[in-house]
């Protein structure tokens, strides 16, 4: 952006549609982001082919085992394939064995797929870790604002940093997202510098990143837009250092 004051040329590289904003002389801004929505395909049902049921076999945690006079911890392990044997046994059966593990009342219920609090606290720990990660969240202020922006551009393929962002939104705007030129040459033809980056209406349209919003006061589709035209026409977004 040049000097206050000061006329520039015509920005003719500079982008977007018109949006009316009625109303936005200090009022806050609405940001709603907007989504595609896909309409689901029809499909034909068809009818599953007949099958044979077969009883499921009862879970690990939940197999358990019936003592018989003259069973032994050892035994029943073996027997059943108890991982860890029957020390294994015992740590998952202790409230019914009782401290001597060499001695089994008939009767009772043995746990054989049960394992020791430490094992099972692993596998909650594995499980846990193969959930997918929620999806991030963004401040809702200019450091969001740019880290956001930046997650679309990589995905993307655009290229620039925060720094690079950063540096040249408080050039442009101070970091107002509702920054508008009313005054300089492209003002005066009816398209005037608008939000953060300061990107024109035909500039914020050629080169608008899908899945940020049509409104180009939006702080992320503003930042996206001008950092995907400094990329085609400056190589990123970090290599401008003045008006572009």
């Amino acid at each position: 952006m040049p000097a206050k004051g000061k006329h520039r040329r015509p920005k003719h590289h500079k982008i977007t549609r018109k949006l009316a904003l009625a109303g936005t002389g200090g009022a806050a801004l609405t940001l709603p982001l907007i989504s595609a929505t896909t309409a689901g395909a029809v499909e034909t049902a068809t009818a599953p082919a007949a099958r044979t049921l077969v009883a499921a076999t009862p879970a690990a945690d939940d197999a358990t085992y019936s003592v018989k006079a003259g069973d032994t911890l050892s035994g029943i392990a073996s027997k059943h394939s108890v991982s860890g044997g029957w020390k294994t046994l015992y740590a998952a059966n202790k409230s019914l064995i009782g401290n001597n593990p060499s001695i089994i009342r008939p009767g009772i219920k043995l746990k054989l797929g049960a394992q020791p609090e430490a094992v099972r606290a692993s596998r909650s720990a594995a499980r846990t870790a193969l959930k997918p990660a929620a999806a991030p969240t963004y401040a809702n202020n200019l450091d969001g604002w740019i880290r956001e922006s930046l997650a679309v551009m990589a995905k993307h393929g655009i290229p620039g940093t925060y720094n690079g962002i950063h540096r040249n939104v408080m050039r442009e705007s101070s970091g107002n997202p509702l920054a508008i030129n009313n005054w300089d040459i492209n003002a005066q033809n009816g398209i005037p510098s608008k939000g953060l980056l300061q990107v024109i209406d035909p500039t914020f349209q050629a080169y608008h990143v899908p899945g940020t919003s049509l409104n180009s006061y939006d702080p992320v589709a503003n930042i996206t837009a001008a950092c995907n035209y400094a990329a085609a026409r400056y190589g990123s977004i970090d290599n401008v250092n003045g008006a572009y």
